[in-house]
């Protein structure tokens, strides 16, 4: 009995020892094989870090506010008898807009105008009079006082009826109107907005620690999304004397030529402060920059045992000007970056470079317009 125990035992080792002895040749077979297989290397495209000289500037985001802009409204009540401008004309200062009824007070006019000419007949006869001694010098107050009244009454008439002739108060683009023909105005209707935009302002802000750095004067440009590719070029006007409490910004105000009405009130815009001065920078593409939250990083094209392999560096990312973006540390002159295909990078990657066909890189990029 114990022999056929025994027996068994030694079969189902000898079994065993065979099974985990072919398992072993396999792990052994598949780690030569894929010692022996190369990776097969990422296709990417790079690009130089060079140095450039860029201006030194300061950026913001701000709004574009009018020259001149308001609502025109009516002072005074009446029904419109004539409208005289058209959604989205040009209108020069002293250009009539609405003209409302006026007949009452054109009636009124010539009943002030009698009463005045009475008034002043009276006066003179009180006046002559007075030389004479033949009434009092009260008479001849009360004849004055009368006459002045009746002069008022003219010019107060004349007042409302100058009121009825609502007009541009300067020059610029009507809006979109309002009002329609015989319609009854209360005061303070709105009638249509009218904006003048050239020049044109684009107000901003910047932290309080730029104070030192601007001043009346300085050049800025701007850009707008409606219009890429297209910079708008003016000056800081003015600078507000005050801090916001909220926020502790710096206000700024500065002036755009608009001649082309391009530029309309309300709109976002970028705007970039020309400082004094010029800096140097190492300048790479913007695409060659992988953003992420414990750092910024570029894939630089080294060498490691005679093959083009991927080398990480950490950078720290300046200020950017259309497709290029400033380094300040982290890069020399003329290392090449990867610009297309980091997303499959692990630091020691083989590459295959392919520059056959690169993006532009442009500080200003324009719209491809073929």
């Amino acid at each position: 009995m114990k022999t056929r125990i025994l027996t068994t035992v030694l079969v189902a080792l000898g079994v065993l020892g065979a099974i985990f002895g072919y398992k072993f040749m396999q792990l052994r077979a598949a780690k030569a094989a894929a010692a022996a297989r190369k990776p097969v290397p990422a296709a990417v495209t790079t690009a130089p870090a060079l140095q450039q000289e860029w201006a030194l500037t300061l950026g913001a985001v701000g709004t574009l506010q009018s020259h001149q802009g308001i609502l025109v409204r009516s002072e005074i009540e009446g029904r419109i008898t004539r409208v005289a401008f058209e959604s989205g004309a040009r209108v020069a200062a002293g250009d009539l807009l609405v003209e409302l009824d006026t007949a009452a007070e054109t009636a009124q006019l010539r009943s002030n105008e009698a009463t005045a000419r009475l008034a002043e007949l009276n006066l003179q006869r009180a006046r002559e009079l007075r030389q004479t001694s033949a009434n009092t010098q009260a008479d001849l107050d009360a004849a004055e006082a009368t006459f002045a009244q009746a002069t008022a009454a003219i010019e107060a008439t004349k007042a409302i009826l100058a009121k009825k002739r609502i007009v541009a108060p300067f020059a610029g683009r009507i809006g979109i109107r309002q009002v329609n023909l015989g319609q009854f105005l209360n005061k303070a209707d709105p009638l249509a907005t009218l904006e003048s935009v050239d020049p044109i302002y684009a107000d901003f802000a910047l932290p309080q620690q730029n104070i030192a750095q601007v001043a009346p004067g300085l050049p800025v440009k701007v850009t707008v999304d409606a219009f890429p590719g297209r910079q708008f070029d003016g000056r800081i006007e003015a600078i507000d004397p005050r801090i916001t409490d909220a926020t502790r910004n710096l206000r700024l105000r500065a002036t755009l030529a608009n001649p082309d009405e391009a530029l309309q009130a309300g709109m976002f815009a970028r705007v970039e402060i020309v400082l004094p001065g010029r800096q140097t920078v190492m300048v790479v593409p913007a695409t060659a920059v992988i953003y992420s939250p414990y750092g910024d990083s570029v894939y630089v094209v080294g060498r490691k045992d005679g093959a083009t392999v991927a080398e990480q560096r950490w950078v720290k990312v300046g200020p950017k000007r259309g497709d290029l973006i400033a380094l300040a540390e982290g890069l020399k002159a003329g290392e090449e970056v990867v610009t297309i295909g980091q997303s499959k990078l692990r630091p020691g990657t083989l590459l295959q470079v392919n520059n056959t066909v690169v993006p532009a890189s442009s500080p200003t990029p324009k719209p491809d317009e073929s």
